[in-house]
């Protein structure tokens, strides 16, 4: 597939995930998410493999952050960062989600880069509290971390 029909494909999926984050509904997310796509979170070190992982992971986030928006994007087709600022309690943060996509305009790998340390630190609390014995639950049956 040409590089110019990914970025088409791309850009049609980043509508769909901004939408999904607009309206809060996340139905729709296993629809542009690879079924062998890969999380990169702040807050551990390993990945977090498989399409139903990775939504749950980022509709749990997108649960927890309060005022999420996006401020700038870039893409070069194959590949978005996109930064972001959002609020957990107090704690105010900016971060970047690194996107790259595969023929189909899905996500693909997903990491997600997230400061300051307090930040990191108020996500990782919420989203244990939030999805903490599900992510455990997947983990566990696919032998990470």
């Amino acid at each position: 597939m040409e590089k110019v029909n990914i970025a088409m494909a791309a850009q049609t999926s980043l509508t769909s995930w901004r939408s999904m984050l607009a309206k809060n509904d996340f139905t729709e997310l296993p629809s542009i998410i690879a079924a062998d796509a890969v999380f990169y979170s702040p807050i551990e070190w390993h990945p977090y493999p498989g399409r139903d992982l990775v939504c749950l992971l980022l509709a749990g986030a997108a649960g927890v952050y309060e005022d999420f928006t996006y401020h700038h994007e870039f893409a070069d087709g194959e590949n978005a960062v996109l930064e972001f600022s959002a609020h957990i309690g107090e704690i105010d943060m900016r971060g970047v989600h690194l996107i790259r996509f595969n023929a189909a305009g899905q996500f693909v790998n997903i990491e997600k880069m997230l400061r300051p340390e307090e930040g990191v630190k108020a996500l990782g609390h919420a989203m244990g509290a939030k999805i903490g014995p599900q992510a455990k639950a997947a983990l566990a049956h696919l032998h990470v971390g």
